[in-house]
């Protein structure tokens, strides 16, 4: 079952989203050369603690952090640790989420640390990101699920990958409804699986968390012994970006955007919705 949202319900997973964006805005100037994955950590612990917000990642299913950071070719899940100590040249994606009042946000980016990245490896982000917003734009009245799959898909399909060859578009993986939990109903694929069919249509109240997963080689990926570190089983690096939306009766809201998406947004043509807490 789809858990569909009201007005006042959607501007409390609002306030959660703007905890996650502070989050990324606190972890992303940390991630510098020379941090540990668990300073991060610490960082991302700080400022819920700041905003009264509690972490639904830490416990879930055991995991044992406040964020995942994944580094290079981690695609998902990576736990932070002493160990992992960043480097120039590191790509890392955070992922991490918070409840505010019982309502969930969760959102996820992808940063280059320190300099010298190749230039395929910030096409790859930029490709990530697009796709997400691409899907983000098709969050309409009277698309279906597998509107928003398709347009992920079709993005990342068009785009020429330095050097030729395709992106692997992360099968095992996917977004997600979120509300009153962190994953909820429907799971969301980045690309079209016809056996699925259509999904649900999109209607006013309808939240979902959109996160593609791209490498630069194999949609495939096994995990670690730890039980929770994704890796891409050829090695090659991968972005995750990802933002929790609400389809509303005036447009999609970005609840995890500082902005709304309001500036994204507008490069496709569409209004945001206005923003409950503004």
């Amino acid at each position: 079952m789809v858990q569909i949202k009201t007005p006042e319900q959607i501007a409390k997973m609002r306030a959660a989203g703007l905890v996650v964006a502070a989050i990324h805005a606190a972890t992303r100037e940390a991630a510098v050369p020379g941090a540990s994955t668990k300073d991060l950590d610490e960082v991302a612990r700080k400022v819920l603690a700041e905003h009264g917000a509690k972490s639904n990642f830490l416990g879930y299913g055991g995991f044992p952090a406040t964020i995942c950071t994944s580094v290079n070719d981690v695609v998902v899940h990576g736990i932070p640790s002493d160990e992992v100590v960043l480097k120039d040249g590191d790509v890392i994606s955070i992922d991490c989420g918070a409840i505010v009042d019982g309502w969930h946000g969760d959102a996820a980016y992808t940063a280059f640390v320190g300099s010298g990245h190749a230039p395929e490896l910030i096409e790859l982000s930029r490709v990530t990101e697009e796709s997400m917003w691409a899907g983000i734009a098709a969050m309409k009245q009277g698309n279906r699920l597998v509107d928003v799959s398709r347009a992920i898909e079709t993005y990342i399909r068009r785009q020429p990958k330095p050097g030729g060859g395709r992106y692997g578009i992360i099968e095992d993986y996917g977004g997600h409804g979120i509300g009153t939990e962190m994953h909820m109903d429907p799971h969301l694929l980045n690309y079209v699986d016809r056996r699925r069919g259509k999904g649900p249509k999109l209607v006013p109240g309808f939240c979902l968390a959109i996160e593609p997963m791209v490498s630069l080689g194999t949609p495939r990926t096994e995990v670690l012994e730890d039980d929770w570190t994704v890796i891409t089983t050829d090695g090659t690096w991968s972005s995750h970006w990802e933002h929790s939306v609400a389809l509303t009766a005036e447009g999609p809201l970005v609840l995890t955007a500082p902005d709304g998406g309001k500036a994204k947004l507008a490069e496709y043509g569409i209004t945001a919705a206005p923003d409950p807490l503004a």
